[in-house]
C-alpha cells in the first residue's frame, strides 16, 4: 500500500490531520473520496467519524459503509495535534476483579460511545505505586480527562494535571475546586436504610466489616456504620467491628476473627456485596444459617448478589448514574465555551436497598 503526505483538511472551524491515507488504483482514499462514494459533504463525513448526533442513523451508516469500503481511518493522534483534543478520556478503578467495577465501566464506556469518546481504563489494585504508573500513561496518551473511580490519588498527582489543564472527576474523594469535580455516594443515607431494616426485624447485636481503612470511601461507611449505631440507641462491641479488604476472603476471614471472638452478632452488614459473600461463607463453616440464625447485608448489588444461596439482601449503588455523573463532569467542562474547565461541579448519589432472602428476623 502506499501512503499519502500529511494533508490538513479545514472542516467548519476544524482542523484534522489526516495521516497515512492510502490508494486504490490511483484514487486517493481521503475524505472527499468517502464523501462522494457515500454521496454526503465531507462536513457529514467529520460529523460521522467523530460520533456526532447531528448526523441520521441512515446517513452516518452509510458513511461508515465508505469508510470501511476505502479503509479510511484518520490517524486520532495526528488529528489531536490539530485540534487540540484527543477524544480520549482515562478511566482508573481500584479493582478489576470486583463486578462492581467492570459493571461501572460498560456504563462510563456506553456513554462516551455515545459521544464519539474512547476511554483508557487502568487499574491500581489500590497500590499507590500503580497509580502514578496510571497517571504517566494518561498524560502521554494525552487525554482529555480523567475519572477517578474510589482510588486514591495523592495531592502531588492531582497538581500534574491541573498544570497541563486535564480536568479530574473522583469518586468518593477529592475536594471540588477548579479542574476537579465529585461524584459521591450518600453512604450514611445507605446504612440508615439498611439499619432500619435491620431493627425493624428485631436485631439488636449488629456487626460490621469494613473495607481498608486507610480508603476515604471504607472510612466513610465507617463512620456511617458507627453513627448509625448511636442513631438507634444501639451499644457497639468492638468484637463486632473487623476491618477487610474489600474481597470475598478479606470478608470471610474477617467474619472467622467476630465469631471467633465469641461475639454473636445476629446480623452482620459488610462494606461491599464481596465482603459479605466472604461472611456468608465463613458463617456456614461455623454450622450456622443465612439468615435464620444471622442476617447479612452488602454494598453495591453487583450482578452475583442476586444469585448467591440465599439471595444477598443489600444496598444498590446505580452504576449507569454514576457513570452519566462522571462523564458529564468531564465533557461538559472541554466543550467549546466553557470558559474554565472543570468547575468544581459535585453529584450526590443515593443508594437503595434492595431486600432479598439474606435478611430475616432476629433469633429468639
Amino acid at each position: 500500500m502506499n501512503f499519502s503526505r500529511e494533508r490538513q483538511v479545514q472542516d467548519e472551524g476544524e482542523i484534522f490531520i489526516l495521516a497515512k491515507v492510502g490508494y486504490i488504483g490511483q484514487q486517493r482514499m481521503n475524505i472527499r473520496a468517502v464523501a462522494k462514494r457515500a454521496r454526503v459533504s465531507t462536513a457529514t463525513v467529520s460529523r460521522t467519524i467523530n460520533g456526532s448526533d447531528k448526523v441520521s442513523p441512515k446517513t452516518a451508516a452509510r458513511v461508515l459503509r465508505a469508510v470501511e469500503d476505502l479503509n479510511f481511518y484518520p490517524d486520532t493522534n495526528a488529528r489531536a495535534l490539530g485540534t487540540g483534543r484527543s477524544r480520549l478520556y482515562g478511566l482508573i478503578i481500584s479493582d478489576i476483579t470486583n463486578p462492581f467495577f467492570p459493571e461501572l465501566v460498560k456504563a462510563f464506556e456506553d456513554i462516551a460511545v455515545e459521544h464519539g469518546q474512547e476511554v483508557m481504563i487502568a487499574n491500581t489494585n489500590y497500590d499507590p505505586v500503580r497509580m502514578e504508573s496510571c497517571v504517566i500513561r494518561m498524560l502521554q496518551r494525552k487525554v482529555d480527562g480523567v475519572a477517578i473511580m474510589t482510588s486514591e490519588m495523592d495531592d502531588r498527582l492531582i497538581e500534574v494535571f491541573s498544570r497541563r489543564h486535564v480536568p479530574l472527576v473522583f469518586m468518593d474523594a477529592g475536594v471540588p475546586g477548579l479542574g476537579v469535580s465529585s461524584v459521591r455516594i450518600d453512604y450514611h443515607a445507605g446504612v440508615a436504610q439498611a439499619m432500619d431494616h435491620l431493627i425493624e426485624l428485631g436485631h439488636e447485636r449488629i456487626a460490621f466489616i469494613s473495607g481498608p481503612l486507610r480508603l476515604t470511601s471504607a472510612r466513610t461507611r465507617f463512620h456511617a456504620f458507627t453513627e448509625g449505631l448511636e442513631r438507634s440507641h444501639l451499644k457497639g462491641n468492638p468484637n463486632m467491628i473487623e476491618e477487610g479488604n474489600h474481597r470475598v476472603d478479606g470478608g470471610h476471614d474477617a467474619m472467622q476473627r467476630i465469631l471467633s471472638s465469641g461475639a454473636k452478632p445476629t446480623a452482620i452488614l459488610a462494606s461491599n456485596d464481596l465482603t459479605a459473600i466472604g461472611a456468608m461463607g465463613a458463617i456456614y463453616e461455623h454450622g450456622l444459617r443465612v439468615p435464620e440464625d444471622i442476617s447479612v447485608i452488602g454494598y453495591d448489588d453487583i450482578l452475583l448478589s442476586a444469585f448467591t444461596q440465599p439471595a444477598l439482601t443489600t444496598l444498590r449503588l446505580p452504576r449507569e448514574e454514576i457513570a452519566t455523573a462522571a462523564f458529564r463532569a468531564l465533557f461538559h467542562s472541554r466543550e467549546p465555551g466553557a470558559a474554565k474547565p472543570g468547575q468544581g461541579a459535585e453529584s450526590l448519589i443515593q443508594p437503595s436497598l434492595v431486600v432479598r432472602k439474606s435478611t430475616g428476623p432476629a433469633p429468639r
